[in-house]
Order: structure tokens, then C-alpha cells, then sequence
């Protein structure tokens, strides 16, 4: 299926949404989102999205950003199976931040596509995504948005006793075989408590499966069934605690993430990561005094990995990371409602071996940022600045002999971003949202300082060591509605680019590993850009067991300068679905669709349409004082070959989606 109309599919989700507008209006039952909402607001303006609770259960996949993918606005890069990371309208990479309970998740992803995230997405209680510019308060490279997973790792609230759940999933294209306990405890009163936290997950899997496919080979292609080289094995644990006292708590955490997984683009080689974080957090409220809240968290974090052939370490890479934030609520002023935060970041980065093409360096950044309130009648304002102080530190050719990266140098930089927004109830459960947003971001360290082939992109990287700060200014407006068990959200953005820093062919080759092969060379260079979009989802809920789901997303990018494509983006997205609940039982009935996409920029092919069906069955279950839910999940029914669109070229032949599969599962809460 090389391609579909989306004019049926589109007045399609357009009919739900103008269904929902006439049903009977009712209470918003938005949820309170964590991330960017320091001052708990009941509705963001931002453009937001959360998955718990089962929900989160019956979506989960091994890796986060396939997890997210099905999220407006959200696609993946897939990497294989083991390495995908959320991309947001089009941005992806250090453009997207990727956070771990509101703190940096460090490891190496957004250096690398075949770099996987280092979450484990079993243990989480919820993630939540923040879509467009979240520059104000976590920094220039959220410019794309935010991915804040959540867990109970350091307990927030009191539990008295002990409360905990067990999974176990099996089957799926990768015959997943994976399981995870965690568990809650605690005593006393919440004004001198204690709690505690504990949890173990582990996970193996087996190459992945996909309709029959041409894979290309040394000697031209070959026929398959499965993605080579796509096998993976897991294991995550972790122990918190938090003392309880009135007005707050404070709590401390330890976790260990390990993983080894095949990276597909090559036949025999792995990579072997863990990572392990120490973290502190707590807060502070009171109804009385100038400051009224105090937030606070800080976390140190050490990453690791190597790339393995032939039983011989190629590559290491490793990251050490520090992250700490405060923030402080002040009491109301003359009907200011704020607050004021520092952030602090400090990253060491160093690759030795073979696969080497950046050299190690050193990131601090310190930031300060300010968020005002205020409500006028019905319409609450937001108004904020954030400045930054980064500076980025190379140390050369210190651990590289063959001179490619030069002298120890520094860089400097001073990246001020503004936000303001506004969000305006109307009748009916209706209500409007704006977002004018100007954001800097700093050039990551690889954007300065790499020189060498990277075998992910099958390229020769080289940085620019005299880039600028990367400047943009977007707008996004929102219509919203929300009914008791039903809503429609309508969303549509442009951010233009003054100085895009993109990863571009200049031309020029250099000879390959083979003899006789050359590889284009790419330089990271400032270039005008603009991204514009639309986002719809809606949900009817057409009879009291049944529900209409409809979804549609689009974005549009390019070079302002040269009329070419930005690379790696989404075509444009449709879901059509079915949801019902009876009793204990639930469903769902889902068709997803994606168009040709064929606005690519000149070193990459356009990728086919597809449409997938997919079906979930779920039931609560009752035995003895546990409760439970098992679930079957069965995905591209039709067994259709699909390939995604924003994932690299090199890895896209090699790599389809999946094919048809069955999967279940059994968690226990008690």
C-alpha cells in the first residue's frame, strides 16, 4: 500500500470532533500534568499528553520511543527494534529532551540513533510529553518538547503498609519474554513518616519478526523474515526512600540499568550498556511566609557502553552527569502567581577506540529561570525568561593519536529563551490556548567538535567548531474541548529557524573502510528553517460501552534558503478506532494509516504509505484481596510491510516495522 486519501480520513476525525462538540458538555477531567507546570495548573496551554495506569500497560513497548510513537505529534527513529527515541513535530535528537522524574536521563541517545535510551520502560508508573518549545524551564534543547517518565523510585506520598504489582508479558514480534516486580511500603503519619521503594525488571528477546523483505547484503540483497542482528537482554533494579515530615518530605535513590542488544546494521556487533543514578529530591510547602514552596532534586548519573565485534570491544563511550534544580514559589503578588529556579548541568563525555568521531569533552551549563501567573476574569496569563551560562570544553587529540580533532579548545555561550501563553474558557467545555514562544539553544558538543565516520548515518561527520547559538521563535494555538467521558483537541504550530543547525552533504567524499568505497562527507552548518503542523484527536463516546477514537497529525519542514526538505520526518499520520467496556471486559480496534511520504531532502528516498490494524483485549480480574488485569494484544493483523519514514536511510532497509503478532500479559496489584 504505497499510499492513501486523506480526505476521508480526515473529515472522518473531523466528524468525531464535531460529534463531540454536540454531545452533552460536562466537567473537564483533564488530568493535572507534572512536567512544565511547576505551579499546578488544571490546563496547560502547552500541548500535552500523559500515559498511566493501564493505559500505559497495554501500550508499553521495549523501548520508549516506540511506546510514545502512537501519541500526536509523536513518532520514533527506530533504530531496530532496541534504539528509538521519541521525535516531536519533526525535531529529534538534543532538540528533544529526555528526562527521568523531572531530571536529565543521561546516556548517549541523542548522539547516536543506535544509542538506546537508558529507561526501562516496565518499571515506569507514567510518562508524560510536553509537545512544542519547553525551553522556559528545562533548557534550549527542549525546543522540540519534553519526555518526562515518572516512577515511585523516591516515594512522594505516604503509604501506610505495603502496596506493590507484579507483570508478566510474553510473545510479540521479538517473542518478548520479560517480567518486573515493584514494590511500596512505608509507616507513621504524615506529618513523621517513612517510605520505601524497591524494584527488579528484566527482559529477553529474540530477533524481531516483519512481513518478507528485501534486505540489502555486502553481495545485494536477500530475502527475510526477520530483522538480523535485532536480539536484545535487559535487567533493571533500583531502592528509594523518603522520610516524611509536615509541609514535605525528602527522599533519596539508587538504580542500575543494564542492557546488550544487536544493533542490526551490522551482522555480529553489540552493544554492552549500564548505567547507574544516585538521586535526591524533596519539597517544602507552607501556607504562610514569602516563599510558599520549595522543590528540590539532584541526581549523578554514570553511563556506559561499548561496542562489541567479534567478541572485541571497538568503542567505548561513556558519560558522567551531574543534574540538580531548585525552585522556589513565591506568595502572591498583587496577583502574581510565580516561580523562580536555578538549574545546574555538568557532562563528561569521552569515546576511545576505533569508532571514535567526536573527542571527549566537557558540557557545564548553569541556568536561571523565572515563571509568572496571572488571572484576569476567566483568562489565566503565563508569562517567563529563562538564561543560560554553557560552556563546552574539548579535550583534542589528548585520548586520539591520529590528529583529527585538533588542539583542546572552548566554547562559550549565553542562550536567553521567552515564553507567553494564555488559555481562555468558553461556554460548553470549550477553550482556546496560545503559545508565542522565542528559544537559544547551545550547539551540543558533537555538533562542534565531530570529525569521523559514523557508521549509524554510513557517513563522515565533521562539526563546526565556530557555530552560534541556534535561534527560533514559534506560536502555537489551541481549541479544546472536554466533556465528561468524551473530548476534542485541535492543535496547530510554526516555529521558523534563524539558525537551524543541520547535519548536511557538502559534497565531498573520503575513502571508506572497504577498499575502493568512499562515504559523503556531512557537516553540522546554521540554515534557515521552518516546521509547521497540525495535530487532531478526539473521542465520542457514542453509546455507554462504546467509544469512536479519531487521530490525524501533520508536519511540514524545510530549508527556507533552498526549498529542500528537513530530513527525517513524519508523513502525515491517521488512527480510526473502537473502544468498548463492558464490566470487567475492554477493547479496542484501531486502524492506523500513514501517506507516502515522499518530501525528502536529496541523500534519502521517499518511504511507502501502509495502514495497520491492531486489537487489544483486556480484563480486570478479582482474586482474594489482589486485583489483576491480563490483556492480548495483537498488532498488524494484516501483516502489512511498512517502513518508517523518520528513521536514518541506513537503517530503514535493514529494519521494516513489525509483522504480525500476538502478545500477553498478567499484572497483579495489591
Amino acid at each position: 500500500m504505497r499510499s492513501f486519501a486523506l480526505a476521508p480520513v480526515a473529515a472522518a476525525c473531523l466528524s468525531v470532533f464535531v460529534s463531540a462538540a454536540h454531545a452533552e458538555p460536562a466537567e473537564s477531567l483533564d488530568k493535572v500534568v507534572v512536567t512544565g507546570n511547576p505551579l499546578k495548573s488544571q490546563v496547560l496551554a502547552q500541548p500535552s499528553d500523559s500515559l498511566s495506569g493501564d493505559q500505559l500497560v497495554l501500550t508499553r513497548s521495549s523501548n520508549l520511543g516506540d511506546t510514545l510513537q502512537g501519541l500526536p505529534g509523536v513518532a520514533a527513529t527506530n533504530f531496530g527494534p532496541n534504539a528509538s527515541r521519541p521525535s516531536i513535530r519533526g525535531l529529534d535528537g538534543d532538540r528533544v529532551r529526555i528526562l527521568n522524574n523531572s531530571g536529565a536521563s543521561v546516556d548517549a541517545s541523542n548522539l547516536s540513533f543506535d544509542h538506546g535510551v537508558a529507561i526501562d520502560p516496565l518499571v515506569i508508573d507514567k510518562v508524560e510529553v510536553l509537545r512544542g518549545a519547553a525551553a522556559l524551564l528545562y533548557g534550549g534543547n527542549a525546543v522540540g518538547g519534553v519526555v518526562n517518565t515518572l516512577d515511585n523510585r523516591i516515594p512522594r506520598t505516604l503509604i501506610d503498609g505495603l502496596s506493590g504489582a507484579a507483570e508478566v508479558r510474553l510473545g510479540g514480534p521479538s517473542n518478548d519474554r520479560s517480567g518486573a516486580v515493584v514494590l511500596d511500603g512505608g509507616g507513621g503519619r504524615a506529618d513523621a513518616g517513612w517510605g520505601w521503594h524497591a524494584d527488579l525488571s528484566g527482559r529477553d528477546a529474540g530477533n524481531q519478526r516483519a512481513p518478507r523483505f528485501s534486505s540489502p547484503t555486502d553481495d545485494g540483497s536477500e530475502s527475510r523474515t526477520s530483522v538480523r542482528n535485532s536480539a536484545s537482554h535487559d535487567h533493571s533494579a533500583a531502592l528509594g526512600g523518603s522520610v516524611f515530615f509536615k509541609g514535605g518530605y525528602a527522599g533519596v535513590s539508587v538504580d542500575d540499568f543494564r542492557t546488550t542488544y544487536g544493533t542490526t546494521v551490522e551482522d555480529a556487533a553489540q552493544i554492552k550498556m549500564k548505567r547507574q543514578r544516585v538521586a535526591t529530591a524533596g519539597e517544602w510547602s507552607t501556607e504562610d511566609g514569602p516563599v510558599r514552596h520549595v522543590g528540590w532534586q539532584l541526581s549523578r548519573n554514570r553511563y556506559e557502553h561499548s561496542e562489541i565485534e567479534d567478541g572485541a570491544v571497538g568503542t567505548t563511550f561513556k558519560s558522567t552527569g551531574t543534574d540538580g534544580r531548585l525552585e522556589l514559589t513565591h506568595a502572591p503578588l498583587g496577583g502574581l502567581h510565580g516561580v523562580v529556579g536555578l538549574q545546574w548541568e555538568t557532562l563528561d563525555f569521552s569515546a576511545l577506540g576505533e569508532e571514535a568521531f567526536v573527542p571527549s569533552t566537557r558540557t557545564h551549563n548553569n541556568g536561571l529561570f523565572v515563571l509568572e501567573q496571572y488571572r484576569f476574569g476567566d483568562l489565566q496569563l503565563s508569562a517567563g525568561a529563562r538564561h543560560e551560562q554553557v560552556r563546552i570544553d574539548s579535550a583534542g587529540d589528548t585520548d586520539n593519536s591520529d590528529g583529527r580533532f585538533g588542539s583542546p579548545q572552548q566554547r562559550r555561550f549565553s542562550p536567553t529563551s521567552l515564553a507567553f501563553s494564555g488559555v481562555y474558557p468558553l461556554a460548553g467545555g470549550w477553550s482556546v490556548s496560545a503559545n508565542l514562544n522565542r528559544t537559544q539553544r547551545a550547539p551540543a558538543y558533537y555538533e562542534l567538535f565531530a570529525n569521523g565516520l559514523h557508521l549509524a548515518t554510513d557517513a563522515y561527520e565533521r562539526g563546526d567548531t565556530t557555530l552560534g547559538l541556534e535561534r527560533s521563535h514559534g506560536a502555537d494555538f489551541g481549541l479544546k474541548w472536554e466533556g465528561e467521558r468524551s473530548h476534542a483537541h485541535v492543535n496547530v504550530y510554526e516555529t521558523r529557524f534563524s539558525n537551524y543547525i543541520a547535519l548536511q552533504a557538502n559534497g565531498e567524499t573520503v575513502p571508506g573502510e572497504e577498499a575502493g568505497s568512499t562515504l559523503p562527507v556531512y557537516v553540522f552548518q546554521g540554515v534557515p528553517a521552518r516546521l509547521r503542523g497540525v495535530e487532531l484527536e478526539g473521542r465520542w463516546q457514542a453509546m455507554s460501552w462504546l467509544a469512536l477514537l479519531g487521530q490525524f497529525d501533520m508536519v511540514h519542514g524545510e530549508n527556507t534558503q533552498t526549498g529542500e526538505a528537513l530530513p527525517r520526518l513524519a508523513p502525515r499520520r491517521a488512527m480510526l478506532g473502537l473502544e468498548a467496556r463492558q464490566g470487567d471486559w475492554s477493547g479496542r480496534l484501531e486502524w492506523r494509516l500513514a501517506a507516502r511520504q515522499d518530501r525528502v531532502d536529496a541523500f534519502d528516498k521517499p518511504t511507502p504509505g501502509y495502514g495497520t490494524v491492531n486489537f487489544s483485549l483486556a480484563r480486570q480480574l478479582k482474586l482474594g484481596d489482589l486485583d489483576g488485569l491480563w490483556y492480548l494484544r495483537l498488532t498488524n493483523l494484516g501483516n502489512k510491510l511498512a517502513y518508517n519514514a523518520t528513521a536514518v536511510p541506513t537503517i530503514r532497509d535493514l529494519s521494516p516495522q513489525p509483522g504480525r503478532a500476538a502478545s500477553t500479559g498478567l499484572q497483579i496489584r495489591f
